[in-house]
């Protein structure tokens, strides 16, 4: 975006993608998808970013509902098991990559944040879900520490919000009848929660959809999870579009559109709504420490997240030398792409599978 919108067209100054990337840091939501449609929102307002943000979303939407339909239609074929299982022990390369340079990023050499990102990780890999009152938890903790603007008061509530952030969200939602209506109404209500609360990268949302999609509700297998991340990782676009995916796997298109929308409205309008006010209120230190704390949290829970999603994929010699050479490659070869890795890992899996599972 930067290097043709700001660089090469000149569509956008560097002033004003700065304030873009900006905002989407301190919006939950996926972050390449709300910068996006900020930049749609600069010069045509709500109607260039709706355009934005459609167009942002909607071809990689159509990639991963076809590779849905033929996943659910030839998924039991065993050159299909012998592509995932390949490319699932990548993806657990790419994500330790990935979590180790947004730690070195996010987290630096605070140690009030490190003790958010560690504690955060120990919870992920404990209970093997994401709990969205922990990472609100974390961000008003740092924010009063930091800050020290409520003082004793504060940070009395800072405590008991604390002590809150570790019930489990799921205690606090009804049960719903898995009739086909109330079906993609639960569908719709838990992905505009992952839309509306987590922060960060699109690797941010894996955590918190394993926890529901796999933990909570029963959805989808371990595998077919692993398999939905490295679908979103093969298709062009952002890695959250894996909603589609799982969406499409539990409910049919109806399932994926209910998804895709309950993931990406939530961050359309925590863009475009704040936006005409972000130079007022986006740069207060409370805000901006807030932000902090959550993001060291999401950060956290993605490294708990390699632990937990490592167990079901790496289980022999070859996935493991799988998983550690896609790291090394991504390591020391910068600008190989990710695709690549996954379409390497591929071919090696359909090579190797019917001799390990003979």
């Amino acid at each position: 975006m930067h290097r043709d919108l700001v660089e090469r067209r000149k569509w956008i100054s560097e002033a004003e993608y700065k304030e873009g990337l900006a905002l989407a840091q301190l919006m939950p939501g996926p972050l390449a998808a709300q910068l996006a449609i900020y930049l749609g929102f600069v010069h045509y307002r709500v109607l260039g970013a709706t355009l934005v943000g459609i167009a942002f979303v909607l071809p990689s939407f159509v990639m991963v509902v076809a590779l849905g339909w033929a996943y659910r239609h030839f998924g039991g074929l065993a050159w299909m098991q012998a592509v995932f299982y390949g490319v699932g022990a990548a993806v657990i390369g790419i994500i330790a990559l990935s979590a180790y340079k947004l730690t070195k990023k996010s987290v630096g050499r605070d140690w009030l944040l490190w003790a958010i990102y560690l504690t955060t990780a120990a919870i992920t890999v404990i209970t093997e879900s994401e709990i969205v009152w922990v990472f609100l938890g974390a961000g008003v903790l740092y924010w009063i520490i930091k800050t020290n603007a409520l003082g004793s008061i504060a940070r009395r509530l800072g405590k008991t919000a604390a002590c809150f952030a570790f019930l489990p969200l799921g205690e606090a939602l009804p049960a719903v009848a898995m009739t086909d209506f109330r079906l993609l109404t639960t569908i719709l209500l838990f992905f505009t929660k992952a839309g509306a609360f987590v922060f960060g990268s699109g690797l941010a949302i894996v955590p918190f959809l394993y926890g529901g999609v796999v933990k909570e509700h029963h959805w989808l297998t371990d595998k077919q999870f692993l398999d939905a991340v490295a679908v979103a990782m093969i298709t062009p676009g952002p890695v959250v579009i894996t909603v589609g995916f799982i969406g499409f796997l539990i409910a049919g298109f109806s399932g994926a559109v209910m998804a895709a929308l309950g993931t990406f409205l939530p961050c359309y309008f925590f863009t475009i709504i704040p936006a005409p006010y972000f130079n007022r209120f986006g740069k207060l230190p409370s805000v901006i420490a807030f932000v902090d704390g959550v993001t060291a949290a999401a950060v956290g829970a993605i490294t708990g997240a390699v632990l937990v999603l490592g167990k079901r994929s790496i289980y022999d010699v070859t996935t493991c030398v799988i998983a550690l050479a896609a790291l090394a490659t991504l390591w020391k070869f910068k600008r190989v792409p990710e695709p690549l890795a996954i379409l390497t890992a591929a071919i090696i899996g359909l090579v190797v599978y019917p001799f390990v599972h003979h």
